[in-house]
């Protein structure tokens, strides 16, 4: 079993030797003052070093056999199983999510891998694609080559190995970007995961715009995994032009949840909606940010549901009295209080609840209380926009076609829920929505399984992930024609 290091420091690691580099600070944002480890601030040089070691292993490990791929990822699974409880409190210490949050997070690692190790047949051999008397034609999966994952801070650990168990299993090696406000859990477990592999095959830079861009625009990486905003999607697109880069980008989300005519508004629903909402502390690409609720069953739906909310209680992530944490960091907490108080300026109905833990401790933490909107406008700031934070807008409709269309009037299609009894009419609403995925009567944690491909409409991304469709972003197909006769092509005649 490989042992995780006392020092909570995340090093720039490129071949499983780290770096040196400058450093900084990483806070807790439940107690701002409190400093939880330490992060390397990653530049375009080390970012150089972790491509061209990348580079180096690829041919190696590409030409290892994936059922042997497999093997080594099975095997870091295991041992990350093992260390799930310490990270979940380190995660929850420098990200502030409530810790049943961190162990999901954290135990991901090593779920992902073992599901994907189970695919590795697909990846064995080249399948027949025609056999006749011209010959056969041959397809088969080839490796991209090497691969930046670019990752988010809110869910660090599950969203990178979501990338990176596809990639590796595919034999593509990989450099890994860690958010600046999340790095040292993740740094920690993909410490883990390189010590089962050879050299190179996993590499490590920490940091924030100079890594990013510089790990995009690099001329040896083939393949982006990036999860973060849609404006910083558009920059990476900008950045991997050069050489055309294969993306897979998951960006950000403003999804509707509709309760139908028929829903039954009662604990069930209601308190979904607030796991849909408020997980987290809203901090999740495919949260729901807006409500519509059927004007016959609006007035019942606001009161059970700002009751329900009443009951969140806020405070730092390692307290099990604790339902959400604060917010990540301070750029996002001051986003997040500024729409707030400009949503309430507008003339919008801002109704702040919950409780809070420590009243106490409350300004020495990133603490937001949730806050649930009434009496705005479909077209409101608060609505079009991606929030990611614990507020949520509730409007009334009257018809399909107008929930519809303002449902569909934005940029964003990454996923929606449609809530009712009567399962043809949500089903005809959800085949109307323009997003990737739409959830009846649920959505959240656990509503995308991971066999499902994942993605987004418009400006919610590019490509799909999950399953064999993770896989096939990670591989080009290539087709060998092995033809015996060739006299039926096109062309004159033989002399």
């Amino acid at each position: 079993m490989s042992q995780l290091v006392s020092t909570d420091r995340a090093a720039v690691v490129v071949a499983g030797k780290p770096v040196a580099s400058q450093f900084q600070p990483v806070h807790n944002p439940a107690r701002t003052d409190e400093v939880v480890g330490e992060v390397a601030v990653g530049t375009a040089a080390h970012v150089e070093r972790a491509v061209a070691a990348a580079a180096d292993a690829f041919p190696g490990w590409s030409a290892t056999p994936a059922t042997r791929r497999a093997e080594l990822l099975l095997a870091a699974a295991d041992d990350l199983a093992d260390h799930v409880d310490e990270l979940a409190t380190l995660l929850t210490r420098e990200q502030g999510k409530v810790r049943w949050e961190s162990m999901i997070d954290v135990g991901g690692a090593a779920k992902i891998l073992r599901y994907y190790t189970g695919l590795a047949d697909r990846l064995a051999a080249d399948e027949v694609f025609r056999r006749d008397d011209r010959g056969t034609v041959h397809l088969g999966r080839r490796p991209v080559g090497v691969t930046g994952i670019i990752v988010p801070w809110n869910s660090p650990v599950y969203l990178a190995f979501l990338g990176l168990a596809p990639a590796l299993l595919a034999g593509n090696t990989v450099v890994v970007k860690p958010s600046e406000y999340a790095p040292l859990a993740l740094g920690r477990v993909l410490d883990v995961l390189a010590a089962h592999l050879p050299p190179g095959v996993v590499n490590t830079v920490p940091g924030g715009a100079e890594a990013g861009s510089a790990l995009v625009a690099h001329p040896r990486v083939r393949k982006v995994f990036f999860t973060g905003s849609t404006a910083t999607g558009q920059q990476v697109m900008r950045g991997a032009a050069g050489n055309l880069k294969n993306l897979s980008l998951e960006l950000g989300g403003n999804d509707p949840a509709i309760v139908l005519p028929s829903a039954r508004v009662d604990d069930r629903l209601v308190d979904e909606l607030v796991r849909a909402v408020f997980t987290l502390s809203g901090q999740i690409c495919f949260d729901v940010k807006r409500i519509y609720v059927h004007r016959s069953r609006y007035a019942d739906f606001v009161e059970r549901y700002l009751d329900a909310v009443d009951r969140i209680v806020v405070g730092d992530g390692l307290d099990p009295a604790s339902t959400i944490g604060p917010v990540n960091n301070r750029p996002q907490f001051e986003r997040v209080r500024d729409l707030i108080e400009r949503t309430r300026a507008a003339g919008a109905t801002v109704r702040t609840v919950g409780r809070k833990l420590d009243p106490e401790g409350w300004d020495r933490g990133l603490f937001l209380l949730p806050s649930v909107v009434t009496d705005v406008e479909p077209g409101a700031e608060i609505v079009g926009c991606e929030q990611f934070g614990p507020v949520v807008p509730v409007l009334p409709y009257d018809t399909d076609e107008q929930v519809v269309a303002y449902a569909n009037d934005t940029e964003f299609g990454l996923s929606a829920s449609v809530w009712g009894e009567d399962r043809e009419h949500a089903l005809s609403v959800a085949r109307r929505l323009e997003c990737g995925s739409v959830f009846l009567n649920v959505h959240r944690l656990g509503a995308s399984d991971m066999t499902m491909p994942f993605g987004g409409f418009k400006g919610s991304g590019i490509g799909r992930g999950h399953g064999m469709y993770s896989l096939d972003a990670c591989t080009e197909l290539q087709v060998i024609a092995d033809y015996v006769d060739v006299s039926g092509f096109p062309g004159p005649p033989p002399s």
